[in-house]
């Protein structure tokens, strides 16, 4: 059985993983405003839920969420992995087990029971669900994995605490049990190298639950924001979005399921990787100016924090009362120091230095202006001028992009002109060919932008 807490001595790479791993963990817990009468605050848990086997089969056929948001009973990571001889991974698993936050009151009889809130000492409190974070590690020789897969049932236990508010007013907390199991294997990768495909499946093995029970029942049995840690020591893992083209193929074949995993950890190590249920990117970090949690971590910091502040003072009684979470961001929020408030409206992440000497004048002065035009400009693409006409076909890099516009790889677009930016880069802005609205996206200029090394030329230079 695995420990339900984590091992002291891990690789260095999973502290310097903590803090995203933690925003990943709390992602979507308590939305903006923080309330528990607000609608976005009824539905729980988006993210990682693995449910009971027989509740989610009983929801329908299983299909993979490209936000990782859907309802499922197991997780499966695929990785590549470059091991040495006596090469060992740990694998941490690490989920937010629900607990019910009920609020009673002592009747007439003497009896306790719940009700939706209460008041004591001037403090507000309601009947909501909690979570507590769970994680536990498994640690395995790579080349034992080879010969046969490694196992691990995790069995996390229930329990009821009582918090007494005064004579006839208390808060009891109740979690069911989880189980779960964790298959880890290891298989040769299909490449030139010697290269291994790590395999790590985590599923929810809740045998008990009937298929009909409401969702916030089900929840009750399963693993909420369920991601995992993978170190190695005497190896280092390769990037699934960015891999040397000797590998390419074999991350193609990485088949991932309602995960993502990136490399993670300081600099550009590639000793640990964190599959989230969230799309992320490599070594993935928490701005540093954040200056606390505030449960939307793909949210800005300035915006929820100004938003919070507007918050009238009974919904602020309320937010408080729905979670001792959601008080703490109150209670960060409204001291928040003016020069910490400045660095949360923008940073520079990198300075280039201008360069001197050249006669020519830059394309954004008024003197430039008529060396730049996006309608007859053309670049050269693998040797074909592509200018504005050109069609195309779509190929999205699948690093530092934007993630939307995986889903218009392999479309045909038309271009309708070549952009320059400041930084001297090119710009493609195309229209789908396919696009029923595509005049009006003409006529209003509202285009999809793509660098020359994501587009691939259909036919000769436009006439």
């Amino acid at each position: 059985m695995a420990s339900p807490e984590p091992v002291e001595d891990v690789p260095d790479g999973f502290a310097a993983a903590q803090s995203v791993a933690d925003a990943v963990l709390y992602e979507g817990y308590l939305l903006y405003p923080y309330r528990r009468s607000s609608g976005k605050n009824k539905v729980r848990w988006q993210f990682g839920v693995l449910a009971p086997p027989a509740w989610v089969r009983a929801q329908g056929p299983e299909r993979p969420s490209v936000s990782g948001s859907a309802d499922s009973w197991r997780q499966r990571t695929e990785c590549l992995l470059e091991a040495a001889p006596g090469a060992r991974v740990r694998v941490r698993v690490r989920y937010l087990q629900p607990q019910h936050r009920s609020v009673q009151v002592r009747g007439p009889r003497g009896g306790f029971t719940e009700v939706d809130a209460a008041d004591v000492g001037g403090e507000r409190y309601l009947t909501f669900d909690e979570a507590v974070p769970r994680e536990c590690d498994v640690e395995v020789d790579v080349d034992a994995l080879a010969a046969q897969p490694h196992v691990e049932v995790v069995e996390q236990a229930g329990g009821e605490s009582v918090e007494a508010l005064d004579d006839d007013t208390r808060i009891v907390r109740r979690s069911l049990p989880l189980s779960a199991v964790v298959r880890v294997s290891v298989a040769d990768a299909e490449a030139p190298f010697r290269l291994r495909l790590l395999r790590v499946e985590v599923e929810n093995a809740a045998e008990d639950v009937p298929a009909g029970v409401p969702r916030p029942e089900a929840l009750r049995r399963s693993l909420v924001a369920a991601h995992t840690l993978i170190g190695v020591r005497g190896g280092s893992f390769l990037s699934l979005l960015d891999p040397p083209a000797w590998a390419s193929v074999a991350a193609r074949r990485c088949a991932n399921l309602h995960t993502f995993p990136v490399l993670a950890g300081e600099g550009d190590s590639r000793s640990v990787v964190l599959s989230s249920p969230i799309i992320l990117y490599d070594h993935p970090e928490v701005a540093p100016e954040s200056p606390g949690d505030l449960f939307d971590a793909t949210e800005i910091d300035e915006i929820l924090s100004l938003r919070t502040l507007t918050l009238t003072e009974e919904e602020k009684r309320e937010a408080r009362a729905t979670d001792p979470r959601a008080a703490a961001i109150l209670d960060r929020v409204e001291v928040i120091p003016k020069e910490v408030f400045s660095r949360l409206h923008g940073a520079v992440r990198s300075v280039r230095p201008v360069e001197d000497g050249t006669d020519e004048p830059p394309w954004w002065s008024p003197e430039g202006e008529a060396a730049v035009s996006p309608e007859c400009d053309a670049v050269l693409v693998d040797g074909t001028p592509v200018a504005r006409g050109s069609r195309v076909r779509l190929r999205p890099r699948r690093s530092g992009g934007d993630v939307h516009d995986m889903f218009l790889a392999g479309r045909t677009a038309r271009v309708e002109a070549v952009f320059l930016d400041v930084d001297d880069a090119r710009h493609l802005a195309v229209v789908l060919e396919d696009d029923p609205g595509a005049d009006l996206h003409r006529w209003y200029g509202r285009y999809h932008y793509f660098a020359p090394e994501e587009i691939e030329p259909l036919d000769g230079a436009p006439s």
